[in-house]
């Protein structure tokens, strides 16, 4: 297993992350990022083309956000879909979600082409390359919302590898957060107790999964 050492002590115990798990992140988020290097530099293209028309969706083509992966801080990798404006606002940094449902805070590509198809996600698979992610697992939160759920008792967060998609993600419908938690600690309770084998037979199935939702564009519309 490979174990990380964590920025404080109040964690009880870490959620075993197996070397195959680890192994198949690499590969496959290797794998991806050269497959999807063509829409990378399409959305790259768009953006430009949007900034170069739009004086008010101008600004970097990336942000980052502090978000928790098993105890650790990490900046998070994203395309911007919102504008400058709206990410200079007090209160906005690390909660960008709570601002992207307000259609007229996005960008042209944010709106269009970015959140529709989740495009805004894929340089987080250079997260998942350094070792910060896992490929699947429960969603990175900010450090204030771990911090909050925490409180509230659910510290599973700062005791699993945070993932680029999950259980969570691929369940279209589910309204209440309680959903999600509850699949979020099925997946955490599957990592403690399952065989390697099966948790990487799992994980694959999930990608495929998130494969189709990103097809369909079941992202967010407008």
């Amino acid at each position: 297993m490979i174990l990380c050492r964590v920025q404080s002590s109040p964690v009880s115990e870490l959620v075993p992350y197996p070397r195959a798990k680890r192994a198949l992140d690499k590969s496959v988020a290797g794998a991806l990022t050269l497959l999807c290097a063509p829409v990378v530099a399409g959305v790259v293209f768009a953006m430009g083309v949007d900034m170069a028309l739009s004086r008010r969706d101008r600004g970097p083509w990336f942000y980052r956000e502090r978000r928790i992966s098993r105890g650790r801080e990490f900046d998070l990798l994203k395309f911007r879909t919102l504008r400058r404006e709206v990410l200079e606002r007090d209160g906005v940094a690390g909660h960008v979600r709570l601002f992207e449902s307000e259609a007229d805070n996005l960008t042209w590509t944010g709106r269009r082409l970015l959140k529709p198809w989740y495009l805004d996600e894929l340089p987080q698979l250079l997260n998942v390359l350094r070792g910060e992610m896992s490929l699947v697992g429960p969603r990175p939160w900010p450090v204030s919302m771990v911090a909050a759920q925490v409180s509230a008792g659910l510290d599973y967060r700062r005791r699993v590898v945070a993932g680029w998609t999950g259980p969570a993600q691929v369940q279209k419908g589910i309204t209440e957060p309680a959903g999600y938690t509850t699949l979020d600690l099925a997946y955490v309770d599957a990592c403690r107790s399952w065989s390697w084998r099966r948790l990487l037979g799992y994980d694959l199935r999930i990608l495929v999964e998130t494969v189709k939702v990103i097809a369909r564009g079941e992202g967010l519309s407008y």
